[in-house]
């Protein structure tokens, strides 16, 4: 009989039964820092304001790169 070619099934239901292990409480850390007007505005806005920061530093520089090539090009 081989041996590889047949597995066992893996349980995947879990044990419920009076001597199972008890569920952990969820534990929430909160830390307070004291934080400027600036720094908590960074701190909430800080998902929106990274890529919105980024796309325009990418378009300014595009544009930058356009002036110049134009004014080069009327030289």
């Amino acid at each position: 009989m081989d041996i590889m070619g047949k597995n066992k099934k893996k349980r995947t239901k879990a044990y419920t039964g009076a001597d199972a292990a008890t569920t952990r409480p969820v534990i929430t850390r909160i830390s307070a820092v004291n934080r400027s007007k600036l720094g908590q505005w960074w701190f909430d806005h800080k998902r929106i304001a990274k890529p919105v920061l980024i796309a325009s530093g990418v378009i300014l520089v595009i544009v930058i790169l356009i002036v110049e090539i134009v004014r080069i090009a009327n030289a």
